[in-house]
């Protein structure tokens, strides 16, 4: 057995002497609550007869003594005490389709404390009481992502753990510690413990230390794709029980002009070389040349945002337009990274800041951007894409469809080959390449790229969580994934769609930062654009959110699981709110860095920030990315709908399915599931202030009244999946005599 520590030990030491203070039961779960010399323990017996083990409250000081048991409702409340703390441990079992239940601790000095150690609060006692390492962790936090631990307990079952970390904020405010790296450990000690902290819990004032949600499941997962869809769905029932912070309605047609302006306008966006403009990777920095992503990763969603407004054209579109050609390489035959004009000036002060080498998802995503501008018609486009394809399939073919992280674009020489020791290179990059060749295939009919993207997606069998490289790209591999099963039918596809956004949904913060700068911007479900970044990242944010959209489009008529459904619109939900925090003049100037790694903030400009931080730490480290002003552009047109010759608009913040306008009605589905809420806003500024408003539950036929209503805009609320119809007529103005 591995090694343990003497808190385990201790708690070994005296397991099988102890007798059950309580049995605490509900139809689904027996738990036996036990008090040892240090803890409060909350014991639950397998089927093998071996147990796991829950430590609430901890005494350091040992000698922790019962006070009281009281039964509210459905919580039973614990009093504790020991010569340093008083305790209350709350016991409840949420209602839940699942086995699950839920403990909150909460601790009062009795003076000022200094926390130096608390041990992990989940141990594993095989039949005859000894601890045991017979057991296997799937996957638990990193960094400040969710407090989630996911593991087998040996062959009895899986537990599923989440630590609520937003109940504990004045704790961590307090102790000046970081919520990062809590929940975790090693077998066979795991789960979460208080970081350490230089300044005392102060006397006699209460603290949530612990908030925990565990669910129980009878049989142990071990099939990669059954780990997948039981994070999924396990994942989807807890978020129904956890407390999660409400919305405020941001005004994005505010957003975007402002944005818009300086994008056109700040000269630290713009860089001329080789007869045309072209944007800059980062507000002020000249040393680097133009990047083709750069380009494109603006564009698209600009085109999408004219066309919502109803024009044909733009000069932003116009210019970026004209210098795309620019990044194709005659004697490769293929687009390159840098725009080859300036490429003379990389610095070479990393490995892709030189000339002709390629980070390996950079040669797919700008040729799936051009492969959307072929299908909205634009034949520049389609010539670049196409003369580039011989050569992206050369490479698939060169590295077996499993990409290095770099390499040199004319030898195919491996640059560097794995992200880390022994994790192999970038694994979502045969997703982003199946989704290429997908939509080469749809623009040429030519078969032989759809055996491309089958060929490659078989090499993401196996991987699991270890599909998600870098988000965005994960994203776009669930999508290609799901066209596959479309074209196939074989559930395999659909399976590793699944894989996918469990990694997705692996890497995002679900839970509210209330400490440090990040009081003053939300951070819930917030996306990490790798699994190792220290911060969320407003562009791989603005496409995840982007290709979730497209994924549920995708998903119409298929029987996708329920906790997707859920997990991706709750996830544009709070993403709508949230991300306008990326914009410093919605931030104080000193949540922001004096020094940016690239270029300069300007604290002033409408241009996102890169990255958000962890609350102790400032803002914009790698600087204010141009190429993030794509997030306005892309939001409006799939949130806003326009009615033509009216002049109110219609915002959601679900997805929505099934939009469809008839005279003066129109009817909607919010996507989502049926036991949460989205709201709906007929936003009436404007001369649609002379209308009248009806809208109705296309089913029940019912009327339903607004929670909100003002000159401005009149506000909704429906839950996931019940559809409506709006339907107005101009108010009948009183008759002057």
């Amino acid at each position: 057995m591995k090694p343990i520590s003497i808190w385990a030990a201790n708690a070994q030491s005296e397991f099988t002497d102890l007798e059950p203070l309580a049995i605490i039961d509900t139809d689904e779960i027996k738990l036996e609550a036990y008090l040892s010399s240090d803890s409060f323990l909350l014991v639950y017996k397998w089927p093998d007869q071996s147990t796991s083990c829950f430590r609430t409250a901890f005494s350091a000081s040992g000698n922790l003594w019962f006070v009281s048991r009281e039964k509210k409702g459905s919580s039973t409340i614990y009093k504790l005490e020991s010569s340093t703390f008083t305790y209350t441990v709350n016991i409840q079992f949420p209602e839940s389709p699942l086995a699950l239940f839920r403990y909150t601790v909460v601790v009062r000095p009795k003076l000022n404390l200094l926390i130096k150690f608390w041990p992990k609060d989940i141990l594993s006692f095989n039949k005859r009481g000894t601890i045991t390492d017979n057991g296997d962790i799937h996957t638990n936090q990193k960094g400040t992502r969710s407090g989630i631990i996911f593991f087998n307990s040996g062959i009895a079952g899986s537990v599923f753990y989440f630590q609520n970390l937003t109940a504990i904020n004045d704790y961590f405010q307090q102790t000046e510690t970081s919520a990062a790296d809590t929940v975790g450990g090693s077998w066979p000690e795991v789960g979460f413990s208080l970081p350490s902290g230089e300044k005392p819990l102060l006397k006699n004032l209460s603290y949530t230390v612990s908030d925990a949600f565990i669910t129980l499941n009878k049989e142990a997962v071990t099939k990669i794709s059954d780990i997948s869809t039981r994070y999924l769905d396990q994942l989807a029932n807890t978020y129904l029980v956890i407390p999660r912070p409400e919305r405020v309605y941001h005004n994005w047609l505010d957003t975007v002009e402002n944005g818009l302006n300086d994008l056109l306008y700040h000269k630290g966006c713009w860089t001329f070389g080789g007869g045309h403009t072209y944007l800059n990777a980062y507000v002020a920095d000249y040393k680097t040349p133009p990047e083709i992503m750069v380009q494109l990763a603006v564009l698209l969603p600009m085109m999408d945002y004219v066309a919502w407004k109803g024009e044909k054209n733009h000069q932003l579109i116009d210019e970026l337009k004209a210098g795309i050609a620019s990044f194709y390489q005659e004697d490769m035959g293929t687009i390159v990274r840098w725009l080859p004009a300036l490429e003379s000036q990389l610095d070479h002060s990393e490995e892709q800041k030189t000339p002709r080498v390629m980070d390996s998802w950079y040669l797919h995503h700008p040729l799936m951007n051009l492969a959307r501008l072929a299908e909205k018609g634009e034949p520049e486009a389609r010539d670049i894409l196409m003369n580039s394809i011989d050569y992206v399939i050369r490479v698939a073919h060169k590295f077996k469809y499993e990409w290095p992280v770099f390499y040199q674009m004319d030898t195919l020489h491996i640059i560097k080959a794995e992200t880390s020791e022994g994790e192999g290179g970038e694994k979502d990059v045969p997703g982003t390449y199946a989704d290429l060749m997908l939509r080469v295939w749809k623009i040429t009919g030519e078969k032989k790229y759809f055996e491309e993207a089958v060929k490659s997606a078989e090499h993401l069998k196996g991987l699991g969580f270890n599909i998600f490289y870098q988000a965005n790209n994960t994203a776009y591999a669930a999508g290609a994934l799901l066209r596959l099963y479309k074209e196939t039918s074989k559930q395999v596809y659909l399976d590793l769609s699944y894989d996918c956004l469990a990694g997705i949904f692996n890497n995002v913060q679900l839970w509210e930062c209330d400490y440090g700068h990040a009081k003053n911007f939300p951070t819930f479900f917030a996306v990490f654009p790798l699994k190792d970044a220290p911060y969320t990242a407003a562009y791989e944010e603005q496409e995840v959110y982007a290709a979730l959209h497209d994924y549920l489009q995708q998903a119409e008529g298929i029987d996708i699981l329920p906790s997707v459904r859920l997990l991706i619109s709750e996830f544009v939900r709070h993403m709508l709110g949230r991300v306008a925090y990326y914009y410093p003049p919605m931030l104080t100037e000193d949540m922001l860095v004096k020094k940016t790694k690239t270029g300069e903030i300007d604290p002033k400009l409408w241009i996102a920030l890169e990255d958000l931080h962890d609350g102790w730490e400032q803002n914009g480290e790698v600087g204010q990315e141009v190429y993030g002003a794509g997030i306005a552009f892309g939001v409006i047109p799939k949130q806003y709908f326009k009615v033509p010759g009216e002049d109110f608009t219609i915002f959601c913040d679900y997805p929505v399915k099934g939009f469809k306008l008839r005279k003066d009605t129109v009817s909607l589905t919010p996507d989502g599931d049926p036991a949460l809420y989205c709201r709906i806003i007929i936003l009436t500024e404007g001369n649609s202030g002379d209308h009248e408003f009806m809208v109705t539950d296309s089913l029940k036929s019912s009327e339903l009244k607004p929670l909100k209503s003002n000159s401005k805009l009149i506000e909704y609320q429906l839950n996931g999946g019940q559809s409506i119809k709006i339907k107005w007529q101009v108010k009948k103005k009183a008759r002057t005599i």
